[in-house]
């Protein structure tokens, strides 16, 4: 499995996730939004969580990368609709304390995990870090087929 530590904003992890989806990988997926550099990325990764309590964190995470010049609030809303979520509730769990609090613990594990950049991946307990060159990724060993996990 790869985990991968990851900010809605960073243009890096945009690439990576794409070339990590070329891999018959097993990948995690950990919020470590920058926020000093990237003031969009705690709300869009609280998007992301949102959406995981309607069922839709994989379709949200993608429309995030996809997309990343516009993490505003009217453009998370209209990614929620566009998924199909009851977009109050996606609204309403999105700014909650508990989604907030979800974010914040992906963070700080990868502090403790020595993240200081992103994205990171670990693969068997060894980092890569910043730009994940396509050798880097293309060396990682595909896992037992495509599996997503957040």
């Amino acid at each position: 499995m790869v985990v991968v530590y990851g900010d809605y904003e960073c243009p890096f992890c945009a690439a990576l996730e794409a070339r990590l989806q070329t891999l018959a990988l097993r990948v995690c997926f950990r919020h470590f939004p920058v926020r000093s550099s990237h003031p969009r990325a705690q709300p869009a990764a609280c998007a992301a969580e949102a959406a995981a309590e309607q069922g839709a964190f994989w379709e949200m995470h993608d429309a995030l990368f996809a997309d990343q010049g516009r993490l505003e609030d009217p453009h998370l809303w209209a990614r929620a609709e566009r998924l199909g979520l009851d977009v109050t509730r996606f609204d309403a769990v999105r700014r909650s304390d508990e989604v907030s609090e979800r974010v914040r613990r992906d963070f700080r594990a990868g502090v403790r995990a020595g993240v200081a950049t992103t994205p990171t991946i670990f693969v068997r307990n060894t980092a890569i870090t910043g730009r994940a060159t396509i050798e880097a990724v293309s060396r990682i060993e595909p896992g037992s087929g495509p599996a997503r996990t957040h």
